[in-house]
């Protein structure tokens, strides 16, 4: 093999590669909630009441939350807990400083969170909703969790209270890498304690939070694309009357 194509194989496996050191495990396809305004109206409940305890999403203002069909009215008396006005960013009021003594980082902002994790392994959403769904108990982590997706990861998990305490089975097989030698292999979750939801209420609340995440990465996406199809269309018509016009000019020229 030549260098130019050692560069190129390398270029090739290089989202793989990154893909692995976040776990290495296949995402699963998150639901589609872009055109479900009640969906998208629980993730946003679901987002304030978990996520912004301490997180920021502070390229948002509740007030955007209207474009869901919440009125002022429903986002103060809902979503508002802590004296903000509707016009005001989304922030937590957490101490940056006390983020990082009890987490070891600060936890970051979700604005575009959902668009950053995009890669070649899947979608931003696919990763955001194997994620959450990725948690189990491990006592040996300062949180007392970990997870599948990111391991070792600094985040508690936050969704306990609905998912449940969840652990993770292994089952032993031979090293693929080594003969004669045993390894433990993934081999499912186990129920240590069960929560306020069944699992797939559970996965469905996820979709809901993730789908908001998304929403709220571009929640002008839906017009966009509305306005992308009337400008094809208009282009469509525009280059029919060009051709044409062209055709009537030029018909008498032999």
């Amino acid at each position: 093999m030549n260098y130019a194509k050692r560069i190129l194989a390398t270029l090739a496996l290089l989202p793989g590669l990154a893909f692995a050191n976040e776990g290495g495990i296949a995402l699963d396809k998150a639901p589609d909630r872009s055109n479900n305004l009640a969906a998208l109206q629980n993730g946003a409940k679901l987002f304030v009441n978990y996520c912004l305890n301490c997180h920021n999403a502070s390229s948002m203002r509740y007030n955007r939350l209207k474009d869901l069909g919440l009125s002022e009215e429903q986002i103060k008396a809902n979503l508002l807990f802590t004296g903000e006005k509707v016009g005001e960013m989304m922030t937590t009021t957490m101490n940056p400083k006390d983020a990082k003594a009890w987490f070891g980082a600060v936890p970051p902002d979700l604005s575009v969170i959902q668009r950053a994790k995009a890669s070649g392994a899947g979608s931003g959403s696919d990763y955001l909703y194997t994620y959450l769904r990725s948690f189990y108990k491990d006592d040996t982590r300062p949180t007392g969790w970990n997870n599948r997706l990111v391991a070792n990861v600094a985040m508690p998990h936050v969704l306990w209270e609905l998912q449940g305490v969840q652990a993770i089975s292994t089952k032993e097989v031979e090293d693929p890498h080594e003969h004669g030698k045993m390894t433990h292999e993934f081999a499912g979750y186990v129920q240590v304690t069960p929560g306020k939801l069944d699992k797939l209420a559970y996965d469905t609340a996820v979709a809901d939070l993730v789908g908001y995440m998304e929403w709220m990465a571009e929640p002008a996406a839906q017009t966009r694309k509305k306005l992308g199809v009337v400008v094809v269309l208009f282009m469509t018509l525009f280059a029919f009357l060009a051709w044409r016009l062209n055709a009537s000019f030029w018909k008498e020229v032999k």
